[in-house]
């Protein structure tokens, strides 16, 4: 091929097949350097796909806006391809692979006529690395190309490492018409390929990110003995300057971000307590030579939701979206070429479009920003980025946090009494759903390791696998524990103070994970004896408080048993018998 940039006889062959299906008036292959980016960057602006911001307030920044059927992943378009339909499990929308790549070629089928097809080459983890997986995405979208360059490790490099081998990840995206009817978003673990077809909004078609990192990685860990896993990965810093690694599994609007980018609360910051970032999203995570558990973020930059991101919500985040940054439907404010958000400050601006590019009147009670509006921001610009991100080796990780909104039922912290246990913990993890989701308030969901939309493969086979992970790990496995920052009264106000707080909730997770800290025994774990969390300097909030939000209702965890049940239910004979046991275990430890 003309221009090529690798000799990889199946990545050549692969591309001319793409070719000939989606006829691209011309090709350029991705070499990752400042000189093309900036080029892709002036034509993005100059067709409109782009805008680009105030140079002086943003530098290096650009606004996208998507289409306005186009705003969000799609879980009712995406499918898991597998041979066998059980393969794919009672969570996932399954199509069979023969019938899946006809309807996909009929639809990409010279769908980049007129158009340029780019060729990314990507890397998830630092190029070279045990962790790192390499991908190619070929695209008719500039705005992918720009936001993978932010968001993975992009450049020839890829090629270099990868060398003749054909352990890659084939990614086709194609625009087409944008057509909400024929969007497809398609994974074939079997041939490592994903294709997406009518979309153009991020978590759709970069496919590095969701599509690779969690739903084809979830099947290569399986295959390979290794996690791929919806987790942020932290290190708190003690004052000795010793740094304990947790990874930690959260629903969205449970505060991922907010925790992956805690600012220490004073008490703690003057004593010399630091939080290091290493990754907000994804944690890939493998046994290491020493035999514990070692996690790398596979990503390279953020994904952030912008609605509710300000200086006092998660400082860290927007500062990291302050230069080098895509954003995705938020409101531009006409009269200094910035942009704003609801709950970005109290100030919206007056003279500004909205999301769809529509003059916007702040007065008039419409929202500005659309609510899953996005920024796409280099993770190198996040002010308590980890000096070990691009660690080759990873982390070591020491405890694993699991977390949801319940009002009443789970207790602040709790830990698992073992890895099996810990496992079950997971795999019942619920969060009630708050007015800002549609239906009713207080309906249980169910997101076992907050992983059901983003394992690809049956959740039952994912357990087993979490279980086999702790065989392996034997008594070097990480603790597990169980968080809820949500705890209401009964006039619905939260009890638990939260943001840069939930560190004095961290700070008794590590003391457990080294044995200094005690806990009592109940019907659902370990849980903290109230004195052992550090409640100074915390105003309107007394030990009396701290005592009914680690409290364990016996009746209404006896009343969770039926929805947990229902629950497995779903996963018939592919339920592991272990938390079949752990199950039991508990209704007796009710009784």
């Amino acid at each position: 091929m003309k221009n090529a940039l690798t000799t990889n006889p199946s990545v050549l062959k692969w591309i001319q097949e793409k070719v000939e299906l989606t006829q691209p008036d011309q090709i350029m292959w991705i070499d990752g350097s400042e000189e093309q980016l900036e080029q892709l960057r002036a034509e993005g602006c100059s067709t409109g796909e782009l805008t680009k911001l105030n140079e002086e307030k943003l530098p290096g920044c650009y606004l996208h806006l998507s289409a306005l059927n186009d705003v969000a992943r799609v879980e009712g378009r995406t499918f898991i391809c597998s041979e066998k339909e059980e393969d794919a499990g009672p969570t996932n929308h399954w199509m069979a692979p023969a019938e899946a790549y006809d309807l996909l070629y009929n639809i990409a089928r010279g769908a980049y006529k007129g158009r340029t097809m780019y060729i990314i080459p990507y890397s998830m983890g630092p190029v070279g690395s045990p962790f790192a997986k390499y991908g190619i995405e070929l695209t008719d979208s500039i705005y992918v190309v720009i936001s993978m360059a932010i968001m993975t490790r992009m450049g020839k490099q890829v090629y270099e490492a990868l060398g003749d081998s054909n352990d890659w990840i084939r990614g086709l995206h194609c625009k087409c018409d944008i057509d909400e009817e024929k969007r497809y978003i398609c994974h074939f673990p079997q041939d490592n390929t994903i294709i997406s077809v009518n979309s153009g909004y991020g978590g759709n078609v970069l496919l590095g990110k969701k599509c690779f990192a969690l739903r084809i990685a979830s099947n290569l860990g399986r295959k390979e003995g290794w996690m791929a896993e919806h987790m942020l990965i932290l290190g708190l810093e003690d004052p000795e300057g010793k740094t304990t690694y947790v990874a930690a599994a959260f629903p969205s609007a449970c505060g991922k971000t907010n925790l992956a980018m805690l600012i220490p609360p004073e008490l703690y910051r003057e004593k010399g307590y630091k939080v290091w970032c290493v990754g907000d999203d994804i944690a890939w995570m493998r046994v290491g030579e020493d035999g514990r558990l070692w996690a790398c973020n596979p990503e390279n930059g953020f994904f952030g939701v912008a609605p509710g991101t300000n200086m006092k919500s998660n400082p860290n985040a927007l500062i990291s979206t302050q230069k080098n940054t895509i954003f995705t439907n938020v409101v531009l404010n006409l009269d200094d070429n910035t942009v704003w958000w609801e709950s970005m400050d109290k100030n919206p601006p007056k003279n500004a479009n909205n999301w769809k590019g529509e003059k916007w009147d702040c007065t008039d009670g419409s929202k500005g920003a659309h609510p899953n509006s996005r920024f796409t921001a280099p993770a190198e610009n996040c002010p308590c980025i980890s000096s070990e991100f691009d660690s080759p080796a990873g982390v070591p990780i020491s405890a694993i946090i699991f977390g949801g909104r319940r009002a009443k039922t789970a207790p602040l912290v709790y830990q698992s009494r073992d890895w099996d246990h810990g496992v079950f913990v997971g795999s019942i993890m619920a969060s009630e759903t708050t007015a800002a989701a549609t239906g009713a308030v207080g309906v249980v969901r169910r997101d076992p390791m907050a992983m059901l939309p983003f394992c690809g493969y049956h959740m039952g086979d994912y357990w087993a696998h979490w279980i086999e992970m702790g065989k392996k790990l034997g008594d070097k496995a990480p603790k597990i524990f169980n968080v809820n920052w949500f705890r209401t009264d009964d006039e619905g106000h939260f009890l638990w103070p939260g943001f840069g707080d939930n560190l004095r909730v961290l700070d008794w997770i590590v003391k457990r994970c080294e044995g200094t800290a005690d806990a009592q025994t109940t019907a659902i774990g370990y849980v903290p004896y109230a004195e052992d969390i550090n409640i100074d300097g915390l105003d309107d909030f007394d030990l009396a408080t701290l005592k009914s939000i680690l409290e364990v209702d016996k009746e209404l965890w006896s009343a969770e048993i039926a929805g947990i049940e229902e629950f497995y239910a779903k996963f018939g004979d592919k339920l592991p018998a272990k938390l079949v046991e752990e199950l039991d275990t508990l209704k007796n430890n009710l009784k």
